[in-house]
């Protein structure tokens, strides 16, 4: 039997919920990154992937202002990188260095590429939607890239931030 509840507590029940990044650079070049609670695949053909991004985070105007951005899929390495991206802001200096990620160039974008992680995606912006506190930006991906096999991705395991990892199907 369904119960009716806040928005907060049923959003609860989503977890475990699988963690993402975005990457991006600022105009200098300097790469930032930030943690996903929500990004999905929009399309095929072609190839296209959605993330929301507050409004108030440095890397929204990144983003916006590049047209491009990568999505990260991080694996269980990186959970301690993980934290770093998801609780500091690179307004404030350079967390992808407190991070310790090892960072390699796009092969399309400018935005870097995550070394240690199961998959990245490089997108070029398509458009975006603003929705509340939140913009959509939606990325035709043009290049995509895997890891290691042996990567194992990480999930939230509840609200209280935990990480864990789950085996690749």
């Amino acid at each position: 039997m369904l119960t009716q509840t806040s928005y907060e507590e049923a959003m609860a029940a989503k977890y475990p919920a699988p963690v993402a990044w975005a990457t991006c650079a600022d105009d200098a070049g300097r790469p930032n990154a930030l943690a996903l609670g929500w990004v999905m695949c929009t399309s095929i053909h072609p190839p296209m992937l959605a993330i929301s991004v507050g409004l108030t985070r440095y890397s929204h105007d990144l983003i916006d202002n590049a047209g491009e951005f990568v999505v990260v899929f991080p694996s269980e390495a990186m959970n301690n990188a993980t934290m770093v991206v998801g609780t500091k802001s690179g307004r404030d200096g350079d967390k992808m260095t407190e991070a310790g990620v090892r960072l390699v160039p796009g092969t399309v974008v400018k935005a870097p590429l995550v070394d240690d992680a199961c998959a990245n995606f490089e997108c070029r912006l398509a458009g975006k939607l603003r929705t509340g506190d939140h913009t959509i930006f939606a990325g035709e991906v043009v290049a995509s890239h895997i890891g290691p096999e042996s990567a194992r991705r990480i999930y939230s395991l509840d609200r209280d931030g935990s990480l864990g990892a789950v085996r690749p199907a």
